[in-house]
């Protein structure tokens, strides 16, 4: 890692997106904006059948491919190993990693010196789930290219500018001075779809009342308001807000010390059971795949019951960030789920009639740019999001302000 950031407009941007048990990766060409030349996922990090696939930009994908990926750190070597042609044209100038927890100190992208390093050990503890792999992937990488600039984006960061109001925890003060307070996530995701929501919106739409949902195996939604945050469904980590694939959303926090006393659950296990075993897995004890539970749902009442949980969460959701807003002007879905499954965007959808939200069936269903009725006084759009766009433009602008 360098302290200094300069780079080639020939060169190429690598981005680094890591999961709790997964990795996306990504190239792209600097320019103007960065244009992606190349896409990669490897899954089930820490399983001993973790799988390899990569796509170049007009090729086909090659994969899935059999990786031993015991941990985050030995996916470097497979994941360079899918670069090495198009290293070869161009320069690699600039590594850009998401990075889940930025803290309160972090609100903009940081070039990955020792003293952030150092913060990043710092809030381990905050995020578990996500950060020590995504060091991980920092020092690997940084030891393979120690005079490349790295630069951290964080998650957090769209929501350091929610009011007060917004971020506090309803426990003793003295906490809040220790950093534990609400953080939010998928920022990174939320500021990408707004910058798509200037592209393609209107201007009313932009400097309106708007709700992004961010519904994927990770779900969540952000209520923005003249294009600044104001809520946002998670908290302190990353477990909290909608119950998501694995994990359990909001939960009442009598339930450590209930099944401690009565089953001898230890911190590490509630922690395993939140994070990894609950939410559509937990609630229909078959599978953590929305596309699995809709095709289940009318022979298996545990999976009829996971989705409608996560319809109504959502429903729920969508109503108090409207309540914080002072009413709404545009949904935004968007994500695995939110993009594909049109079946869930009509049911959330349903009984927000109160609020001007008006779904047409033939829209919907066809996956359009807007699904809502001309009629409906909210519009509701689907947006492609995309992370890794945003983490490449955010290091292109890092280093054109620094070089």
């Amino acid at each position: 890692m360098t302290d200094s950031i300069s780079a080639s407009i020939d060169g190429l941007i690598l981005v680094i997106n890591g999961g709790s048990s997964t990795l996306k990766f990504a190239l792209f060409r600097m320019g103007t904006a960065p244009v992606r030349e190349l896409s990669g996922f490897i899954d089930r990090i820490g399983s001993p059948e973790g799988t390899l696939r990569w796509t170049h930009e007009g090729a086909g994908t090659v994969g899935p491919q059999a990786v031993a990926v015991p941990d985050h750190a030995a996916c470097i070597e497979p994941l360079l190993s899918c670069l090495t042609d198009r290293l070869t044209h161009r320069p690699l100038v600039a590594i850009g990693h998401r990075v889940v927890h930025g803290g309160p100190r972090y609100r903009a992208p940081q070039p990955l010196t020792p003293a952030v390093m150092g913060e990043l050990q710092r809030l381990s503890a905050y995020d578990p789930e996500h950060l020590p792999g995504e060091i991980e992937l920092i020092k690997g990488l940084a030891q393979r290219y120690p005079h490349l600039p790295h630069v951290a984006c964080f998650d957090t960061a769209f929501h350091r500018g929610m009011p007060l109001v917004a971020r506090l925890l309803a426990i003793p003060r003295r906490y809040e001075k220790l950093g534990l307070q609400r953080y939010g996530f998928h920022g990174l995701s939320y500021a990408f779809l707004m910058r798509e929501l200037r592209r393609v919106g209107t201007s009313d739409e932009v400097t309106g009342r708007v709700i992004l949902a961010h519904l994927g195996n990770g779900a969540s939604m952000a209520a923005v308001n003249k294009g600044r945050p104001v809520d946002t469904t998670m908290g302190f980590t990353p477990t909290s807000g909608l119950p998501m694939s694995r994990r359990a959303g909001d939960l009442d926090p009598g339930l450590v010390t209930y099944l401690a006393r009565t089953e001898g659950m230890s911190v590490e296990r509630f922690h395993r059971m939140v994070n990894r075993e609950s939410g559509l897995l937990g609630v229909s004890e078959t599978s953590s795949d929305m596309r699995d539970l809709l095709q289940e749902e009318r022979n298996d009442p545990r999976a009829a019951e996971a989705v409608a949980l996560f319809c109504y969460q959502a429903k729920r959701s969508i109503g108090s960030l409207a309540a914080a807003l002072g009413g709404l002007d545009t949904l935004v879905f968007s994500a695995g789920i939110g993009e594909h499954a049109p079946i869930v965007r009509s049911r959330i959808c349903e009984g927000l009639e109160f609020l001007g939200v008006i779904i047409d069936p033939v829209r919907n269903e066809a996956g359009e740019a807007v699904v809502s009725k001309d009629s409906s006084k909210v519009t509701v759009r689907v947006i492609h999001t995309d992370e890794e766009s945003e983490i490449a433009r955010s290091v292109l602008e890092l280093i054109g302000a620094e070089s």
